[in-house]
């Protein structure tokens, strides 16, 4: 489909510079560009390259001042990278094929009442006495085990386990491969080994969360393990036992954390970062990559490395670190003079 960019500016409430009547069939990215193509600059560093894309027009944010001529036409927004999301969500709502009815092959256990617009691929399995809301999509293979609960329009991607008694909210996306409830890691250690820990709670996923692939939710021991209102977690990611995790928090893959550990609403967690268990971190806590946190933390914290420190004097170690071989040689001359100076 094609639009002019001045429908798009009117669509996003944006400004036009440059030719309103210009016309745009497909996204590219900056570096990319070509024609009929709409691109986006949301980070400075990829400024460089609006310069001499090939791309028809480009989102940019409305305080953006070009430091060199540009031939494409702008589209000024309050938020460019927001614009864009939006518009790729308009999108994919005209392309994106809508399936429907309940595959021969699938398993609906006879005391569940699914929805007429519900869609079920083959060989997925509904347990007994499972909640099924309108509009949902389960996909192949996806197993949803008895009692479960699944809110409306949710979307269960191929291979998705769902055990029993598990409460799904209302417009989730869960992707290939996760596993909702399968049993916390409790054991009690005794004389001829370890005993296990009948994990009896549940989990509970909250409105409007996405579960990446491959990510594992354990189900409580007592209670729920929760995840809140729009959190958003990526592929790889492990949330043990009767944690809580707070409302519209992001965390990047490789995540993990430990039983009992309490995570605060809008945080952001980059790329393998730890948390041990029975700690609780606040509201708008930012944790960059790999960065290990074994204490409570205060609200608003941004802490690097392992363990977690604040930003500046993360950065002053690393720098610190670099010179260590160097200090080493010093140290081992200040000591053979000193060691001189006293044998005299």
């Amino acid at each position: 489909m094609k639009f002019t960019v001045q429908q798009i500016a009117e669509y996003l409430h944006g400004s036009v510079d440059g030719d309103p009547g210009v016309e745009v069939n497909t996204f590219c990215k900056i570096e990319e560009g070509q024609q009929g193509g709409l691109t986006f600059l949301a980070n400075p560093k990829y400024e460089h390259y609006l310069y001499e894309t090939k791309a028809s027009a480009a989102l940019v944010n409305e305080s953006f001042k070009p430091s060199q001529e540009i031939k494409l036409t702008l589209i000024r927004v309050p938020d460019a990278y927001a614009a864009l999301a939006s518009l790729m969500q308009l999108a994919n709502s005209f392309t994106q094929k809508q399936e429907s009815g309940v595959d021969k092959l699938a398993f609906v256990d006879p005391s569940v009442k699914l929805p007429e617009d519900c869609y079920m691929g083959a060989f997925a399995y509904i347990g007994k006495n499972v909640q099924i809301a309108k509009g949902c999509r389960i996909y192949p293979h996806a197993y949803i085990g008895d009692n479960a609960k699944i809110g409306e329009n949710c979307i269960i991607y191929p291979h998705v386990t769902i055990y029993h008694d598990c409460e799904i909210g209302n417009r989730c996306i869960i992707h290939a491969g996760s596993v909702i409830g399968a049993d916390g890691f409790g054991f009690a250690p005794e004389a001829d080994g370890y005993h296990k820990i009948p994990q009896l709670g549940n989990a509970v996923l909250e409105d409007d969360v996405e579960i990446g692939a491959n990510t594992c939710i354990d189900r409580a021991a007592m209670g729920s393990t929760k995840i809140g209102k729009g959190t958003k977690l990526d592929n790889l990611i492990q949330v043990a036992h009767n944690c809580t995790v707070g409302q519209h928090t992001v965390m990047a893959a490789q995540v993990g954390m430990a039983g009992s550990s309490h995570v605060g609403d809008w945080c952001m967690f980059g790329g393998q970062v730890g948390l041990s268990g029975h700690i609780k971190i606040g509201n708008k806590v930012s944790l960059a990559g790999q960065t290990g946190i074994m204490s409570d933390i205060e609200d608003g914290s941004q802490l690097l490395g392992s363990p977690g420190m604040p930003v500046r004097e993360a950065f002053r170690s690393i720098a610190m670190m670099k010179r260590l071989p160097e200090m080493s040689k010093r140290l081992d001359k200040l000591e053979k003079l000193i060691e001189k100076l006293s044998s005299k």
